[in-house]
């Protein structure tokens, strides 16, 4: 069964279906290019470095949407059951079962890549409609994440899609919003 059954329906007709996956990766694209032109702007020494600061972000995202996509489709499942069971004496095992950090070093890869995000997002100036725009969809997929992790729904294969592009789409924004350096502001000296 669907994340969000209510559109198994509507995704049928092709014209959403379209709708859907251009708009889930121009909405990865436009995060993307919001986060690194954020990344410039916040540590504006980065521009002297631009080749290796794009290709590394590029390659740290990447990998990031290429391990996170199967976690997505496939997600282990949690129940209360099995935390109570685990005790509370066996605080970081719980902890790391809801985080999924019990999978091995690529999956920790793709939660450092993640985490680091947010704290870039805490420490860039990000203001207004744009920070809405940005922290809107992050908290929709942790939504959509959380529910897949704690229900017995799973994504269908279309919203394993939609996410894989949303993911491109972050990708291609972060290596856009940096490649280029920005200009700094003219003072106005009149």
């Amino acid at each position: 069964m669907a994340l969000i059954p209510v559109l198994v329906d509507v995704f049928q007709d092709p014209i959403f279906s379209v709708i859907a996956v251009l708009a889930s990766f121009g909405i990865g694209t436009f995060q993307g290019i919001i986060i690194g032109r954020a990344i410039l702007i916040r540590f504006p020494r980065l521009q002297n470095h631009l080749k290796t600061v794009s290709i590394t972000l590029f390659a740290l995202f990447l990998a990031n949407a290429i391990l996170s996509v199967p976690r997505f489709a496939s997600p282990e499942k949690i129940s209360l059951e099995s935390l109570s069971a685990q005790g509370s004496g066996k605080f970081f095992s719980v902890f790391f079962l809801i985080f999924g950090m019990n999978t091995g070093f690529l999956t920790i890869l793709a939660i450092s890549v993640t985490v680091m995000t947010f704290v870039l997002l805490k420490f860039t100036q990000i203001h207004g409609i744009t920070k809405s725009f940005v922290f809107f969809f992050t908290a929709l997929l942790l939504i959509l994440t959380v529910i897949s992790r704690f229900t017995d729904l799973t994504p269908s294969a279309f919203e394993v899609l939609l996410y894989f592009l949303y993911q491109l789409g972050f990708t291609i924004g972060i290596l856009t919003g940096t490649i280029r350096k920005i200009k700094p502001k003219k003072m106005d000296l009149k």
